[in-house]
């Protein structure tokens, strides 16, 4: 998506090979108008699959998923990071490593928001080793639902998360594709004609 591109040239900062900074439209502060495009996209991607939930983990791919879970006319459920003093009974429960941080966490789904009779699409801000995307599959294999596939609005293509998620089955769709990285250098996969 030559939008995002040009956002992640103009504003995205890359510290190294591995971290790029879109805090500032992205993930801290919110590009509303970039967020509706990418939905827009995501939704035309995948239109016509019989998708019956927008599914994303808190926090950084609420935005993109809500805009997406709009444009398909769908409801959005959001994969809890932290335990919650509400919802605790009927969860669905897996650990996760993240990379970004370095740290574990536990990611939960409410079996009442999402079930065997659900069809769902997961969206993400970001796909590298694809550790966050697998957790999510798990729980969401965990309820039985089935999945429509991932969207991700950047993709780091040289680490091996869309490999990983390809051989699980799930169809992977990014709107940026990183192909190197390093301080303050971004290559970009040609978009497909």
């Amino acid at each position: 998506m030559k939008l995002l591109e040009e956002k992640i040239r103009t504003d995205g900062i890359a510290v190294n090979e591995d971290i790029l900074k879109v805090d500032s439209f992205i993930n801290h502060r919110v590009d509303p108008f970039l967020m509706q495009e990418m939905g827009r996209e995501f939704a035309a991607h995948f239109s016509g699959q019989g998708i019956t939930k927008v599914v994303t983990i808190e926090s950084s791919g609420i935005a993109p998923a809500l805009t997406t879970a709009i444009e398909l006319g769908v409801p959005m459920v959001i994969l809890k990071k932290q335990p919650s003093r509400v919802l605790n009974k009927n969860l669905a429960h897996t650990m996760v490593t993240s990379f970004t941080k370095g740290t574990s966490y536990e990611l939960t789904l409410s079996t009442e928001q999402v079930n065997e009779n659900d069809h769902v699409l997961i969206i993400d801000d970001f796909l590298a080793n694809g550790e966050a995307a697998t957790g999510a599959l798990r729980l969401l294999r965990k309820v039985h639902a089935t999945v429509a596939g991932l969207g991700v609005l950047i993709e780091k293509s040289f680490q091996p998360g869309r490999a990983k998620l390809n051989e699980q089955g799930v169809h992977v769709y990014a709107l940026a594709r990183i192909s190197k990285m390093s301080e303050n250098y971004i290559e970009f996969i040609p978009e497909e004609a």
